[in-house]
């Protein structure tokens, strides 16, 4: 299965975004929406203010720049590094300690920080919440065995690491050198910003583009391919050892309409998706939860009972991936159509797990309500897509 990423700029509406697509066998499976004139907070790190401890909910509203509010699990605080404290070992209002941007603001929500830093690089990740080594199992059982030799006596202390499935595309040398670049990273973070002012940032996070092309490494891209002069060279610096990334110019036919990207996000943002048996899915996203409802049109070929699985077995399939095209995410709720045997809805679940354990987010399918509606999750990261473009459709 080839997979490629596409990097464009297009326009929708009246904004401009940089578009960052990915592809299997030439279809579209993820994108994202950039808004060129705003950057994302993602990944920051901020000398923080407790505003607020909500003991009852078991959360801290931190402050991390003038009337920028965010939320604080506790689940989130393990390890703080304080650079004002009033009490110590616990949190109090007026504290002011290190966070970091994990979940950008979705809807009426705040964006969520942690106080347990993770700084990635391409084949590591150091995290400063769990402080034990982790070493990815798609890695061939003797690389993750030297791996695990290699990094066994680097964790503990103060900091965990995770050895990504792209480190499979490096050599020792190159992995410790990445490895040395984080830990001098974090040690400058620790050190120094007791020195600095609260709201200070004291690291930024990967750009939008970088930070997208980075989750799909592992993957194994046939091809990165963008028409942006500039994007083309911050990934050659990040990534030419990963992937071959291409740039694309040509006056007469334009990376977007080569690749159709304009329908295909028109496609995305719009409330009905057709399928191929004739059926199709109406989507709508409320403020609670997204419903999806599966609806067989006038097309009924045969038994009904046997018509209706196969209706909603291939309908299972395109909800995942319209889950991850569009990043929906939190609770959804699907009304397959109605079938009479438990056999039937056995069936139906385990192919709902099986597309569902593709995507690239922790995403799941819980069970069937007493009313027979099928309920997923998917975890929150970023805004859905149509959040990401401020409407839902061109």
């Amino acid at each position: 299965m080839s997979k490629r990423v596409v990097i464009t700029e297009e326009t929708i509406r009246d904004g401009r975004y940089q578009v960052i697509a990915l592809f299997e066998d030439n279809r579209l499976i993820e994108v994202s929406c950039a808004d060129v004139k705003e950057s994302s907070l993602l990944g920051n790190i901020y000398i923080g203010k407790v505003k607020r401890i909500l003991e009852k909910i078991g959360a801290v509203f931190v402050e991390i720049m003038p009337n920028q509010m965010t939320y604080l699990p506790f689940s989130e605080a393990d390890h703080v590094i304080w650079t004002k404290q009033q009490r110590a070992g616990k949190l109090t209002e007026g504290d002011e300690i290190v966070v970091q941007v994990v979940k950008e603001a979705v809807k009426t929500k705040e964006p969520n920080v942690s106080a347990n830093l993770s700084l990635k690089g391409n084949a590591l990740v150091l995290t400063t919440g769990n402080r034990k080594l982790g070493v990815s199992k798609k890695l061939e059982s003797k690389k993750r065995t030297h791996l695990k030799e290699m990094f066994a006596q680097k964790t503990g202390n103060e900091f965990g690491l995770v050895v990504r499935t792209n480190a499979g595309n490096y050599s020792d040398e190159q992995i410790f050198e990445e490895y040395e670049a984080i830990l001098k990273q974090y040690q400058n973070i620790r050190d120094y910003c007791r020195h600095r002012t609260c709201y200070s940032c004291l690291s930024r996070g990967d750009s939008h583009v970088v930070s997208r092309v980075r989750d799909y490494l592992s993957m194994g891209l046939e091809k990165i391919v963008t028409d942006d002069r500039a994007v083309y060279e911050e990934l050659n610096v990040a990534f030419s050892k990963e992937a071959p990334i291409a740039f694309y110019e040509d006056s007469m036919l334009s990376l977007t309409a080569l690749y159709g990207l304009r329908t295909k996000l028109g496609e995305a943002l719009g409330e009905r998706v057709r399928l191929k048996s004739g059926a199709y899915l109406v989507i709508q996203p409320t403020e609670a939860l997204t419903v999806i409802d599966v609806n067989s049109g006038k097309c009924i070929k045969g038994n009904a009972e046997d018509f209706y699985l196969k209706i909603n077995l291939e309908a299972a399939e395109e909800i995942a991936r319209q889950l991850r095209l569009r990043n929906i995410s939190g609770i959804c709720v699907v009304d397959f159509i109605n079938m009479d045997t438990g056999e039937a809805g056995r069936t139906l679940a385990k192919a709902l797990r099986h597309w569902l354990a593709k995507d690239t987010v922790p995403a799941v399918f819980v069970d069937y309500t007493k009313l027979g509606l099928a309920e997923i999750t998917r975890k929150k990261v970023r805004k859905p897509l149509w959040e990401q473009v401020g409407k839902r459709v061109f």
